[in-house]
């Protein structure tokens, strides 16, 4: 629902090839649940770029270390993978606690229970 919301799907000039989304801030992302046994079996793979450098974290050991990091990971993966899709991922800002650096821009606050 977050994707949507940055990629503008919601509203009826959605254009794919532009960026006719929102600014979303997401906050309290301490607060997620995963389902089922996700938290011990899903996996996050990088690579340092080095042979044999390939590093994995599970959703617990990335969830302690960032937990904002699990929300961006997710929402980019469902991004396109361009230039647009790089110019839209830095429209989301993420944040572990209730408060967030963008009080001036007064945002509206969206529950996403609430929207299809």
């Amino acid at each position: 629902k977050v994707a949507k919301l940055i990629r503008g799907k919601h509203k009826p000039n959605y254009t794919p090839h532009a960026d006719c989304g929102d600014n979303v801030v997401v906050i309290n992302a301490e607060k997620i649940n995963l389902s089922g046994k996700k938290w011990t079996d899903k996996s996050y793979i990088r690579h340092t770029g080095y042979p044999g450098g390939q590093r994995s974290l599970t959703a617990t050991e990335m969830f302690e270390k960032n937990p904002a990091g699990l929300i961006e990971k997710a929402v980019k993966g469902m991004l396109p993978k361009n230039k647009l899709g790089s110019a839209l991922f830095r429209n989301l800002y993420v944040y572990a606690g209730g408060e967030h650096r963008q009080t001036a821009q007064n945002p509206k606050a969206i529950n996403l229970n609430d929207l299809k």
